[in-house]
């Protein structure tokens, strides 16, 4: 699969995440010098295109009690109100109303909700070439610098920063 940048003009409305067929990954490094892998359910997106078949606003949110490194212990801390404060906050938001295109495809200027704790975030992706009229698939990634949202560890432990990436499928919706 190769990322483009066709001009794609999608029909005008709501474009909404196939959530069986969209994932969100992220990877942070643990201990200096290992790389960490793990996912999160995306429960809800959507992208609205105006009349132009242009995307103007976007909205995901993702199941935090669904986090899964592949390490149960691991798993079991990052939902400590110290980390991730699943308890109390299990729904992390990303929402979008500046969407402009740029060298890699699309930049959507954000904002991310993560523990009760807001910060902006870009998110930028492009449409991959196994779109089709039916459905556009699409692949952006954001760099989280954690301490932005309040969680607080050595850096030794958990690397400052977290990539996180979204494969997306969008099914276009009737206008209505």
């Amino acid at each position: 699969m190769t990322a483009t940048t066709p001009d794609v003009r999608l029909a005008a409305g709501l474009w909404v995440a196939i959530v069986d067929r969209t994932s969100a990954t992220f990877t942070v490094s643990n201990l200096g010098f290992k790389v960490v892998h793990g996912r999160v359910a995306v429960t809800r997106g959507e992208v609205e295109v105006d009349r132009s078949g242009i995307p103007v606003g976007m909205r995901a949110e993702l199941d935090l009690d669904t986090v899964d490194t592949g390490i149960a212990r691991r798993d079991l801390d990052l939902r400590k109100r110290s980390l991730l404060d699943v308890d109390d906050h299990p729904v992390m938001t990303y929402t979008a109303d500046s969407i402009t295109r740029d060298s890699s495809g699309w930049r959507a200027d954000g904002v991310l909700t993560l523990r009760g704790t807001s910060c902006p975030l870009v998110l930028c992706g492009a449409v991959l070439a196994d779109s089709t009229g039916d459905a556009v698939h699409v692949l952006a990634t954001a760099t989280l610098d954690r301490t932005a949202v309040g969680i607080r560890a050595p850096s030794l432990m958990i690397g400052r920063t977290v990539t996180i990436t979204i494969d997306a499928w969008l099914a276009g919706t009737v206008p209505g």
